[in-house]
C-alpha cells in the first residue's frame, strides 16, 4: 500500500502518528454500574482483561472513550472502551481512528454475539454488522466493513418470546459467570494471538 491511500473513509500513512500506537483494539459495551457483567458488555470485560494483565487503567477519557496506550506482542496499541452507549460505538472509534491515522484493518473490534453459543469465539477479517448495532454503528463510521473483529458467543434467548434487548442487557450469573471468565480469558489470549501472529493464526487456534 502506497503513502497516502485511502482505505474506506481513513487515509493511510506509512509512518508511525506520533502518538506511537499502531492498532486499535475496541471493547463494546455500555458504559455504568447497570451494565457490568452484562452479556451486551463483554467487549468491555475483555479490555478490562487485557489492561489487568498489564498492570493499567483503561480510564483515560479521549474521542469519546475510556482509553490507555499499551504495548501488546510488540506492537503499541489503543484499548478503548467507548462511553457513548453500544448503538453509537462508531462516533468514537471513528474519531480516534481518524486521529491516529489507523487503517480499518488495524481496528480490531471485540463484541458479544447473540448467534454462537455461550463461551464460542469467532474471529473474522471483515464482515456484516449481523444484527448487531455497535458494529453497524463502526461500519458506518469508518465507511467500510473491511475491519477484523472477535466475537464472543454469549448464547441465544432462552425461548423466542424473550426481549432481546432484555438478554442482552441480562447479567451472567452462576454457571454462565463461570463460563464467562474463562471465556474472556481465551479472548484476550485470541486478542495477542491476533497481533503477534496475524489473523490466519489466530482463527485457527481460536475458532
Amino acid at each position: 500500500m502506497r503513502c497516502g491511500e485511502k482505505v474506506g473513509k481513513i487515509v493511510f500513512f506509512s509512518k508511525k502518528n506520533s502518538s506511537g500506537a499502531e492498532w486499535l483494539v475496541v471493547g463494546l459495551g455500555n458504559p455504568g454500574e447497570q451494565y457490568v457483567y452484562t452479556r451486551h458488555n463483554a467487549g468491555f470485560l475483555t479490555i478490562d482483561e487485557l489492561a489487568e494483565r498489564k498492570q493499567i487503567p483503561v480510564q483515560r477519557l479521549k474521542h469519546r472513550a475510556l482509553t490507555n496506550t499499551v504495548e501488546l506482542a510488540g506492537v503499541k496499541v489503543l484499548l478503548m472502551k467507548p462511553v457513548t452507549y453500544m448503538n453509537l460505538s462508531g462516533e468514537a472509534v471513528g474519531e480516534a481512528a481518524r486521529f491516529y491515522k489507523i487503517p480499518p484493518e488495524r481496528v480490531l473490534v471485540i463484541s458479544d454475539d447473540v448467534s454462537l453459543p455461550l463461551g464460542k469465539l469467532r474471529i473474522r477479517k471483515s464482515g456484516s454488522a449481523g444484527g448487531h448495532n455497535g458494529l453497524k454503528s463502526i461500519i458506518q463510521h469508518l465507511g467500510t466493513e473491511a475491519f477484523p473483529r472477535l466475537k464472543i458467543g454469549v448464547g441465544g434467548k432462552p425461548h423466542p418470546d424473550y426481549d432481546m434487548a432484555d438478554w442482552v442487557l441480562s447479567r451472567f450469573t452462576g454457571e454462565d459467570k463461570q463460563v464467562m471468565d474463562e471465556t474472556v480469558r481465551r479472548a484476550a489470549d485470541a486478542v495477542e494471538c491476533f497481533l503477534k501472529d496475524g489473523p490466519d493464526r489466530a482463527m485457527g487456534k481460536f475458532n
